[in-house]
């Protein structure tokens, strides 16, 4: 089954589950990134991304490409803000349109997934959804757990 793994990482933790997949899957990557993508720390980073989602934000991506067609199966991933999907990942969900497809979702974060995954179906709807998976990272020893974890969940989804 040829996979595509669709993901946005504001800190890197989305990326290292994104990464485990893809060695487990064989499967291809494609990072999505915002034009702006400066990382803020502390507390402006907690306003400026609970505003983001509170506001709808859609901000604009990086240029990507990825032929939806040659795939089987997407798996997408993203962090969860303030209980919803970053708002990178609802500007490629409104980008794109995704259909017939076999489709496998995860989230990270550091204490509740909130209603990331009833977003994403719906936004997503015309799709078989195969799989879904939320992993709590909130350190270096959670990123190693999440990557053996992804490791192990990989296979089930093989």
């Amino acid at each position: 089954m040829k996979t595509l793994i669709a993901y946005y990482s504001y800190s890197g933790n989305c990326g290292v589950v994104a990464n485990a997949l893809k060695d487990a899957l064989n499967a291809d990557v494609l990072e999505l990134k915002p034009v702006d993508d400066r990382i803020r720390k502390g507390l402006v980073k907690y306003i400026w991304g609970g505003k983001q989602v509170l506001s709808h934000a859609k901000p604009p991506l990086k240029p990507y490409q990825a032929d939806w067609e040659a795939y089987d199966r997407i798996i997408i991933g993203c962090p969860v803000w303030a209980g919803s999907p970053a708002p990178a990942i609802m500007t490629f969900l409104s980008e794109t349109k995704i259909t017939g497809k076999k489709i496998v979702l995860f989230c990270c974060h550091l204490g509740g997934r909130g209603k990331v995954f009833d977003t994403l179906k719906t936004m997503l709807e015309g799709n078989t959804f195969a799989g879904e998976r939320d992993f709590v990272i909130r350190d270096d020893e959670g990123r190693r757990r999440a990557q053996d974890d992804a490791a192990v969940w990989a296979k089930t989804l093989a």
